[in-house]
């Protein structure tokens, strides 16, 4: 990476912190300085604290940026992919604003001046990287930025993606100067022409079947120039997540289940706690309304305990709200379960609406009028916010199965046990269970291998439009 791109990636973060503070410092003056008001309010923090106070969070802010992946210098991110991640990381941050002044008791009362610093923040960090993704691609279109690059790779599907992604998005930063189908003398001469005429960048093989001699010389030529070496593995890529390690100081490339390791497994858990208290919160009068309704309508326990398969194969209780009548629900909780068994198998069936190995029956005549209803709106779904809190499920992931359905996977179906199942996810927002289960299984294995804060959050913001939308409910 050149020095003016590193310019570019470094700049972001202190004007990323600049932003988020004068967004609160907006919001203060905003509330208390202004004609907007028709009342003079009193802040209980003066100005002067307040700026302070400010500053360390603004700090607490840039380290959730950090976790949320916006200072990468991998490649540079999609414009929408950015956005949700400056939106997810301005949530969290003030998710963490909101829990600190409720535990540690900060003498500030006004919810107007978080929420609009809240709304400041994403709006001027958003404009802010705008104007410097604008600026940046405008350079890497005059050519004064471009990465110079040199292809290596004939005719291969890997080597036209690249080149075709290249050519679609300047913002990439790369010139691409010549396309060699091969390496060998002739190449070499011209790159080396090229390379005195006018410095070359990188050289970026894409033939995954090239030969390991010319692939040492074009490491040993691009060292001796001091030009960067890339290649395309191809032969994994195309399904897994890769990282590079080494051992023994030799490098490694590892096959990674999912980009959910190391911080992001951290950031998630994090998001998962703060985001299930608040939701607990919020829920909390509806869930006691739909509690009393359910010992109203018909005896039995309230929260039906079913048994569901976890990360790496785990059994654990799922907590649901009872939306069928006591004698035909299945569980230890219930005691016999031989009739009810019977039963079910009967109704799977007749009225089973999506196929092994898994099963929704429609229309299925063991639901209550309370239960019909919860179910319509997923309210039953909501007692499993105390799952997220407990951490066996997380907010966002593949919906977990029976264990008598999973022992039916196909071997490809497992690998959606590879993370935490979630409350909602991508096969939910997507049809919900208009779904078949492959269908969900390969939305599921692309959130797995895709992974994001932004993506999480993009998933809940569609989950009440699915819920409300009523589409695949049962």
């Amino acid at each position: 990476m050149k020095r003016t791109q590193l310019l570019f990636a470094a700049i972001s973060l202190p004007l990323d912190y600049l932003m988020l503070v004068l967004a609160a410092v907006l919001a203060y003056r905003l509330r208390f300085e202004s004609l907007i008001w028709t009342w003079s309010a009193m802040s209980l923090v003066p100005f002067g604290r307040y700026l302070v106070l400010t500053l360390w969070f603004a700090a607490f802010w840039i380290v959730i940026f950090w976790l949320s992946g916006l200072y990468t210098l991998e490649r540079p991110r999609r414009v929408m992919q950015e956005m949700f991640r400056v939106v997810s990381g301005c949530t969290v941050g003030v998710m963490g604003l909101i829990l600190l002044i409720f535990f540690q008791r900060v003498p500030f009362t006004s919810r107007f001046v978080i929420l609009a610093a809240y709304a400041l923040a994403i709006v001027l960090v958003i404009t802010e990287r705008l104007l410097i993704r604008v600026l940046q691609q405008a350079l890497f279109k005059s050519g004064y930025l471009a990465r110079r690059v040199v292809i290596i790779g004939g005719d291969e599907p890997s080597t036209n993606a690249i080149i075709g992604e290249i050519s679609r998005r300047p913002e990439l930063g790369y010139n691409l100067v010549k396309r060699f189908g091969s390496w060998n003398d002739a190449a070499l001469s011209e790159t080396e022409t090229l390379h005195k005429t006018k410095p070359l960048d990188e050289l970026f093989v894409t033939d995954p079947n090239i030969d390991r001699a010319s692939m040492e010389a074009l490491i040993e030529y691009a060292e001796d120039r001091q030009i960067d070496f890339r290649y395309a593995a191809d032969t994994v890529a195309a399904r897994a997540v890769l990282r590079t390690t080494t051992v023994a100081d030799i490098p490694v490339v590892e096959v990674v289940r999912t980009q959910l390791e190391g911080w992001g497994r951290i950031y998630k858990r994090v998001f998962d706690l703060v985001g299930s208290l608040i939701l607990i919160v919020l829920t909390s009068p509806i869930m006691l309304v739909t509690a009393a309704a359910v010992a109203l309508e018909s005896r039995g326990p309230i929260i039906f305990r079913n048994e569901r398969v976890g990360q790496g194969g785990r059994v654990f209780h799922l907590l649901k709200f009872r939306s069928m009548l006591a004698q035909y629900c299945v569980g230890p909780q219930f005691g016999s379960q031989k009739a009810a068994l019977a039963y079910e198998q009967q109704l799977i069936s007749e009225r089973d609406a999506i196929g092994a190995p898994v099963y929704k029956i429609k229309d299925d005549p063991r639901i209550t009028r309370v239960g019909k209803f919860i179910r319509r709106f997923s309210i039953d779904e909501l007692p499993q916010l105390f799952n997220v809190l407990w951490g066996a499920m997380s907010l966002v992931g593949p919906r977990p199965h029976q264990p008598r359905e999973v022992a039916k996977y196909e071997r490809h179906h497992r690998r959606v046990l590879t993370i935490k199942p979630g409350v909602t996810g991508m096969a939910q927002v997507a049809g919900r269970r208009d779904l078949d289960f492959e269908g969900e299984v390969r939305l599921d294995t692309f959130y797995i291998e895709n992974w994001g804060p932004g993506l999480d959050l993009v998933i809940l913001l569609k989950t009440p439009l699915a819920v409300l939308g009523r589409k695949g409910a049962y």
